[in-house]
């Protein structure tokens, strides 16, 4: 007997940028405070959903910006990346019940993203300095707050593959 697949009710967090300004409309007249982070978020770990947990602590609705396949390669993030595809990326995680949207950007950084959604509260880990972190000036100039996380220590997805392609277990 074949199993007919249905899609998961996760796809249905993921959108476009138009279709994603047009979602947030009601969050907002309903006085909910939208928090944006962006990333690659090529394997996901500990340290991700812990950030992305706290994040969406911040707020009441939390939008995840992921980098396209293309914009991950203008990144320095190695030869061999992305690992997982946009599309992949995207659909895990929306999984996580933290997440509310989930956008996927083809630019170098996501400023126009952010300008487009124009979120209450910017959000990036603790390897960005305030000053460093893209769209800061953008959302302080209409009242919204930059936060940055602690991240996980001696976790983060360039380690990972280093194990791997060392064929280092974990201890």
């Amino acid at each position: 007997m074949r199993v007919k697949r249905k899609v998961p009710d996760t796809i249905l967090k993921i959108y476009t940028r138009t279709d994603l300004v047009e979602r947030l409309v009601p969050h907002q007249k309903a006085g909910e405070r939208i928090v944006f982070t962006n990333g690659c978020f090529d394997l996901l770990h500990v340290g991700h959903t812990r950030y992305l947990e706290e994040a969406k602590s911040l707020g009441d609705c939390l939008v995840v910006g992921i980098n396209s396949n293309d914009s991950i390669r203008q990144l320095d993030k190695g030869n061999n990346r992305p690992i997982v595809t946009a599309e992949q990326r995207a659909e895990v995680l929306s999984a996580l019940a933290c997440v509310d949207y989930v956008t996927i950007f083809g630019e170098p950084d996501p400023l126009a993203l952010i300008q487009a959604l124009r979120p209450h509260i910017l959000v990036k880990g603790g390897d960005w300095s305030p000053d460093r972190i893209v769209g800061k000036d953008f959302v302080e100039t209409y009242g919204g707050t930059v936060c940055s996380i602690p991240l996980v220590p001696d976790i983060s997805t360039t380690a990972i593959v280093q194990r791997i392609l060392a064929n280092d277990p974990v201890k």
